[in-house]
């Protein structure tokens, strides 16, 4: 099966090799650039860090060689990510910002300071209102921003001019929202009829239940692992 990714880049590359590994034929075409800012500092006065996405992590990681402070992940792939920037102590929580809002708290104790946020200049939650309703202090840096595509990349064409068998991966409802709107500009709505939409989550099916589809599937975990597993039990 062939499974188109929208994701940007390196997530982009790094899920075709896990969907290779698994058997599956990636096509990479993503449709955000991520743009990393130069003029901030990191906090020299955080208690710990909170991230909702690696490329949060690596937005810090490029910015500051502080390792020392926790990491508070909102899921597993961002955790990973921390890791992978030298961070010793990583948390990692169920996937969304409620989710991250309640690790924290149930952690406030051995946090002296605010909890940081290294941030998207998009976010698809609030973390910090989450925060400060469970009674701790919490700001936010913007540290990058995503550039969205202005048409949808020719690979993807190409894919779902096919005629093939056709996944389309997607992590974030943005990410679904400007697939529809870029599939629709170039005609090929119509193409998606014979196509599966794979969503990471709740939220992102929600996105893609606004057009029709051959089939619109929910990972049962909000991870990459789950949404190559269900392609391929699909494959």
């Amino acid at each position: 099966m062939k499974v188109l990714i929208t994701r940007p880049q390196p997530d982009a590359d790094q899920f075709a090799e896990d969907c290779r590994k698994a058997g599956l034929d990636p096509v990479v075409a993503p449709l955000m650039t991520v743009r990393f800012h130069k003029d901030w500092e990191a906090p020299g006065d955080a208690g710990a860090l909170a991230f909702t996405s690696a490329n949060g992590v690596r937005a810090f990681a490029g910015a500051s060689r502080v390792r020392n402070l926790a990491a508070f992940c909102v899921g597993e792939a961002t955790a990973a990510a921390a890791g992978d920037a030298g961070f010793a102590t990583v948390h990692a929580a169920g996937g969304d910002v409620e989710s991250l809002a309640n690790l924290i708290a149930d952690n406030a104790g051995a946090v002296s300071g605010p909890i940081v946020h290294v941030a998207g200049a998009r976010r698809a939650g609030d973390l910090i209102a989450a925060l400060k309703e469970r009674g701790l202090g919490a700001r936010r840096i913007v540290a990058y921003e995503t550039a969205e595509a202005t048409d949808l990349p020719a690979e993807a064409r190409s894919a779902l001019g096919s005629g093939r068998a056709l996944a389309a991966a997607f992590f974030s409802p943005r990410t679904a929202q400007l697939f529809l709107k870029l599939v629709d500009a170039a005609g090929l709505a119509e193409a998606l009829t014979r196509c599966r939409a794979v969503c990471l989550s709740d939220a992102v099916a929600d996105v893609a239940k606004r057009a029709q589809w051959r089939v619109i599937d929910t990972a049962s975990e909000r991870n990459a692992a789950a949404m190559i597993a269900l392609m391929t039990a699909r494959a």
